[in-house]
């Protein structure tokens, strides 16, 4: 009994959490502000238990980040299953990283924040994305459609363009020319 007690904590402790980040990246993609009471209000607990699973502003913050990294990493693989390399690419550049960028603005201004008070961001978070790339990269010189030699740090410097999208303007356009411009840059030369 004590066993079946614990697990069910242990799911509600787990689902609680869930809710809580869910609720916190909405709040900073819309308002780009940390409010604990109406994140509490919006996953439905008690405002408690959002600083028993966050103590600061900032920890919520990295965590929302943390997150939000974790789905544009955890895709790549699902990506590069449904389609053929050169496409995962692109996919995964305009459907996923773009979008990500355009739509956390909020968590961006938010992060810049909580950065500049604890120094850095989350180094596990910059090596998940390098790993992605790395992935992207490895599945594409395979195919014979990117030149071998490109780094993963060269690849993420230059989808660094993708943060000077316009979010009130055309940025999907945008974003499919951009990656356009980075794939130019890193297709397979004809032999």
């Amino acid at each position: 009994m004590t066993t079946g007690s614990v697990s069910s904590r242990r799911a509600d402790t787990r689902r609680n959490h869930e809710r809580i980040l869910v609720a916190a990246a909405a709040s900073l993609a819309d308002t780009g502000e940390v409010s604990f009471n109406a994140i509490a209000k919006q996953a439905e607990v008690g405002v408690g238990t959002v600083y028993r699973h966050f103590p600061t502003p900032e920890a919520l913050i990295l965590a929302v980040y943390r997150r939000e990294v974790r789905h544009i990493v955890e895709i790549v693989p699902v990506l590069l299953e449904k389609h053929a390399p050169d496409e995962a690419f692109r996919v995964w550049v305009t459907d996923h990283v773009a979008h990500y960028m355009m739509t956390k603005k909020g968590l961006a201004d938010a992060l810049r924040t909580a950065t500049a008070f604890r120094g850095e961001l989350p180094g596990d978070a910059y090596e998940d994305m390098l790993g992605a790339v790395s992935a992207m990269l490895e599945a594409n010189v395979a195919a014979g459609t990117v030149r071998p030699g490109l780094t993963p740090v060269l690849v993420m410097r230059g989808l660094g363009g993708l943060l000077w999208l316009d979010p009130e303007g055309d940025w999907q356009g945008d974003a499919a020319e951009l990656a356009d411009l980075l794939w130019h840059g890193m297709a397979a030369q004809p032999g």
